[in-house]
């Protein structure tokens, strides 16, 4: 989704408004896991959302939002 400031870092609200959604994603449409790849001017970012930890990793890991 373009809306012309692909240039510019997010706003604080912004950033509130995508944590919300993110945690109402999770809460109510995020099956088992969901990965995805997004293209940056720095290199691909790769994202992974889980209901269980991958193999290896610890919650002491992530951080909580």
């Amino acid at each position: 989704m373009a809306d012309g400031r692909s240039g510019e870092g997010l706003s604080g609200d912004e950033f509130a408004q995508m944590i919300d959604l993110l945690r109402r994603y999770c809460a109510h449409d995020l099956d088992q896991f969901q990965a995805r790849r997004t293209d940056t001017p720095y290199g691909p970012v790769y994202i992974f959302m889980g209901r269980s930890l991958p193999q290896g990793w610890e919650p002491s890991m992530f951080w909580e939002f």
